[in-house]
């Protein structure tokens, strides 16, 4: 018989058996700290034109080469409660912005990184949170009188090109230039008189082969594979579309048909023809000259597509043919009917190509405008050119932001470094403890330039003291000049912008991740029936 151990009186004893609970500061908080500050550290190295790219194989064995925080956090499986409440900050800024979540870790970590030390002080986390809280306040004041370039024509390709640069340089370093280029006409040529711009309007697809300069901007649509018949090409088209199979119409109910001799199978089989040839010919009549389905095309209706020269063109994906409705301004329809002129949708140019050794369908829209645009990219790895897409992603949802918000403020580090500066001298100010908390997170802002230096080999501290001396004395745009060894750069010669709303948004969500984080000061880890599981990203055993 086993011997019974008895649980000490308390909290344990309410738990099943193998449950953890951790309380108090030197449990709970400092040992979410530490979490977060190792998962921040490993995310930082990624950050800026030369961060080093991260190699991912998630949990389906698909590996992933880059420097995108919101692609390695997304493929990362953490369990860590603490490092999960960062993730979910940045992916609010993902969803927000559609940039800046490694801004968004690296913050938050640094804030607590910083605020370990005033613990050990003796500052409760509290009071720290609460001067964060103040801290950021007064940042977002000061982040409004740095603004030191403004987007005044949104259908400027030239003035949308330099604006959007900055966010792609920190993907793809040396071809900023050709990807800002794309991304602004691409963006431009879909951007709307009255409602606001839709990301989900601009379209990637990554066709193998050739190399990044051969990649172009379609207006339209483009999709990988080939048409259904023989008919290749269709100009001044009238396109109607189908969610449903091209064939001849299966009924809902199971039937039997008696047929008792040859002539009978005969005209059975007669009358279905001639009911599909009459639909065919009907869609026909309408002036169609390409057909769309979502499904299969039957042989027999092939046939009679054919024999009214019309092009036959299938997808397999609902969701690109919801876009290409939007982009021949077409309906889809559920069944095989007759379109009427309001449900046929229009396109200029209607063809097969081919890139390489990949055909591809292109709806091209000869106008200068159209709803929905193609960025076709060229590459010699599918992981290139998926690095590539998330330049681009980068890009397109600067222009969103701009098309909202057209102000920006320095890049290079000039900002969190002028920041820093600001709030040291707000925190002289301030008579109670509050003051260290906006002391550290001036420190930890700091770390942006450093970053920024360290991954681009040079020396940090140096760097970072002739930023902070420039700061003092007035030269607000000074940042950190990643091509010269231990120089800086005025980021507005340089013409290094980094989006408005992507700094406030991310300021936000990095002090609200930390001040949680503080606030927290139990850990309780019910026990999981399926026994360990991988452990989070410091692989100790102070995570659920």
């Amino acid at each position: 018989m086993a011997l019974h151990v008895p649980k000490a009186p308390g909290f344990a004893q309410m738990m099943k058996d193998g449950a953890r609970y951790f309380s108090g500061l030197e449990e709970a908080v400092v040992r979410n700290i530490k979490a977060c500050k190792e998962f921040a550290q490993s995310v930082r190295s990624a950050y800026g034109p030369n961060g080093m790219n991260k190699m991912v194989i998630n949990h389906i064995e698909k590996q992933f080469v880059t420097s995108d925080a919101a692609t390695i956090i997304r493929e990362l499986d953490v369990e860590h409660p603490a490092a999960r409440l960062m993730i979910l900050a940045s992916q609010m800024q993902d969803s927000e912005v559609g940039d800046g979540t490694n801004f968004v870790i690296i913050l938050a970590g640094a804030l607590l990184d910083a605020s370990e030390e005033l613990i050990r002080l003796g500052v409760t986390p509290t009071e720290i949170a609460e001067g964060f809280e103040k801290g950021l306040e007064r940042a977002l004041e000061i982040l409004k009188s740095l603004v030191c370039y403004t987007v005044k024509d949104n259908r400027d390709v030239k003035e949308v090109t330099q604006a959007i640069k900055t966010s792609i340089e920190s993907k793809q370093y040396g071809n900023e230039d050709f990807l800002a280029d794309l991304v602004a006409r691409a963006c431009i040529s879909i951007l709307p008189e009255q409602t606001s711009f839709n990301v989900d309007n601009m379209r990637v697809c990554k066709i193998l082969g050739s190399g990044l300069l051969s990649s172009q901007v379609v207006q339209g649509m483009v999709i990988k594979g080939h048409v259904e018949g023989e008919i290749t090409q269709a100009e001044d088209a009238k396109i109607a579309i189908y969610s449903c199979p091209v064939d001849i119409l299966q009924t809902e109910t199971k039937g039997t048909v008696l047929i008792k001799t040859a002539d009978e199978l005969m005209n059975f089989s007669r009358g279905e023809e001639n009911l599909l040839e009459l639909q065919i010919k009907s869609i026909a009549d309408a002036g169609t000259k390409v057909i769309v389905a979502g499904d299969k095309f039957g042989d027999m209706a092939l046939h009679y597509v054919h024999k009214y020269n019309m092009m036959a063109v299938k997808f397999n994906s609902q969701c690109d043919l919801r876009q290409l409705s939007k982009t021949v301004n077409g309906t889809v329809l559920p069944k095989l009917s007759t379109p009427s002129p309001q449900e046929l949708g229009y396109c200029d140019l209607v063809c097969v190509e081919e890139l390489g050794d990949t055909p591809i369908v292109a709806f091209r829209q000869k106008g200068k405008e159209s709803r929905i645009s193609t960025i076709l990219i060229r590459g010699a790895s599918d992981n290139y050119m998926d690095d590539i897409e998330r330049a681009i992603d980068d890009g397109v949802n600067t222009f969103k932001g701009l098309s909202r918000d057209p102000r920006f403020v320095p890049g290079a580090g000039a900002t969190e470094a002028e920041l820093a500066v600001r709030l040291l001298e707000f925190a002289d100010t301030l008579p109670g403890l509050e003051q260290y908390a906006i002391r550290k997170f001036a420190t930890a802002l700091e770390a942006f330039p450093k970053a920024l230096a360290d991954n681009s080999g040079l020396r940090s501290q140096v760097i970072l003291e002739k930023i902070l001396d420039a700061h003092l004395n007035g030269q607000k745009n000074v940042g950190v000049d990643i091509t010269a060894e231990n120089s800086l750069v005025d980021v507005v010669e340089k013409q290094i912008f980094d989006l408005y709303q992507a700094k406030f948004w991310g300021l936000k969500y990095a002090v609200d991740a930390a001040s949680t984080i503080l606030r927290v000061d139990q850990i309780i880890m019910a026990k999981r029936a399926g026994g360990p599981k991988a452990r989070g990203p410091q692989g100790s055993d102070d995570e659920s």
